[in-house]
Formats: structure tokens, sequence, C-alpha cells
């Protein structure tokens, strides 16, 4: 009889963990690798922002999306359909790349078009932050994978709960708060949680636009001092406490969730 995945013993963490505090034991030890890791500390801040702010608008939009995609309306379901697939179908760096060089200008000029006849100060491209336009590209390219999953979610409610609730009188938002997400939300948690820590990596494309992240100043860092064996280690033992905690912590709520259902 074959053990519930939960119940094996994690020899993996053991091994990352002591080959983490091998590492850590490295830079604590090493006058070369705490300068390198005071230097790259400044851009955890960055990292975290990027990850945490575009991830929660891309489940904002991705909901959106996700129930026009299931919407009644023909209109509605086609232009979630449109979008979901150009997004998921252009690379997230290219992403990066247009938003910050076609689609932001754009913005602007369109902006400035409509201040201009209310007698306002046009604004400058450069005044609209290249951190601001990289979160705007990171939400746009998650959105499209979350909408799916959102969908993936809604579906997987039986329509006889649905139906109860309305014969008990609720409105359509009732419904959905009350008895349709609450119970998707348990299904596509694992696969939320999955694609935050994926975010918290691909915060890292941003270093294309200059923002000033870990991979960012860890670029920066290698090139002034040549010392790139030290540098991306210490970038990627960054990286890597955050998604393994993040991973665990997110692995603790999936079977929290899982005992109270």
């Amino acid at each position: 009889m074959t053990h519930p995945p939960e119940k094996d013993f994690p020899w993996w963490l053991v091994v990352v963990v002591a080959a983490g505090l091998l590492l850590f034991w490295q830079v604590l030890s090493s006058p070369v690798y705490l300068e390198v890791l005071r230097k790259l500390s400044a851009g955890i801040g960055i990292t975290i922002l990027v990850a945490v702010v575009a991830y929660g608008s891309a489940c904002l939009l991705g909901l959106g999306l996700a129930l026009m995609g299931l919407s009644r309306s023909a209109v509605l379901r086609q232009v979630a359909r449109t979008y979901v697939e150009v997004m998921r179908g252009v690379p997230i760096i290219v992403l990066l790349l247009y938003v910050a060089f076609v689609l932001a200008p754009a913005l602007v000029e369109g902006w400035n078009a409509v201040t201009g006849l209310l007698g306002l100060d046009p604004v400058r491209p450069r005044d609209f932050s290249l951190l601001w336009r990289a979160v705007i590209a990171l939400t746009l390219a998650y959105s499209a994978f979350l909408a799916e999953i959102f969908r993936a979610g809604l579906l997987s409610v039986e329509r006889g709960q649905v139906e109860a609730a309305m014969a008990l009188g609720m409105s359509g938002w009732q419904r959905f708060r009350l008895v349709t997400f609450p119970q998707a939300f348990r299904v596509i948690f694992p696969a939320l949680g999955n694609d935050f820590v994926a975010m918290v990596k691909d915060s890292s494309l941003v270093s294309v636009l200059g923002v000033t992240d870990v991979t960012q100043l860890g670029k920066v860092t290698a090139a002034g001092n040549f010392r790139y064996f030290e540098t991306y280690n210490v970038v990627a033992l960054i990286y890597l406490t955050m998604t393994i905690g993040l991973s665990l912590v997110l692995r603790r709520l999936e079977v929290s969730l899982r005992q109270r259902a």
C-alpha cells in the first residue's frame, strides 16, 4: 500500500536546506560574499513589490476574464478568449518590451490628448516609471493564465449547488460569494500558489528594463567587481530562499484548506 504524497518525508527539503546552510555559511564567513549580499539586499524589496502587486492585479483581471468567458454573452466570451490566447502566445520578455516601449508611450500620448483639451500640463513618457511598466506587463501576461485557472475552478462547482442557492432566493452576487467561489477556490488554490511562486521568479525579467531588482543589481555588481561566481551564487540563494519558503507556506495552507473541506 502506497503512502499519500503528504506522508512522504521531505528528503528533498533536507538536501536543499543542507546545501543552503552551506552556502549561507560561505556567505557569512567571506567578506566578498557579505559585500555582494549587502548590495543585492537593496533589490529584495523591489522584487517582492513587483511580484505581489503584479500577481494581485493579475488575479483580479484573471477572475474578471474567467467570468467573461463563462458569460451568457457571446461577445464577452469571444473577447475573453481572444485576450487569453493572444497573451498566452506572447513570451513574457517580449510583452515586457512591448509594454515598456510601445504601449506605455501610446498611453502617455493618449492621456496628453485628453488632458490637453482640459488645459492641463502634458505628461512626459519618462514620467511613466519603468517599474510600473514592468508591473503592467507581468499583470497582462499572468492574467491570461490565471483566467483559465479561475474558469476551470468555477466550472468544477456542481450545478446542483448553484440551483439550490437559487431556490433559496440568493442573488447572483450572493451565489458567487457564498457558494461558487469558496468551493472553486479550494480546488484552484494549489495552481494559484504555483503561479505565485512562478511570478516571484519571473519578476527577475524586469531587469531587462533596468529596474533595480535583485537580478539587475546582481548584473551591475558582477560587472563592477568581476566576481561572477560569488555574485550569482548570492542571487540564486536569495531567489531560492524566497521561493522555497513561499512554497512551504503555500503547501501548509493547502493542507489546511483540505482539512476544513
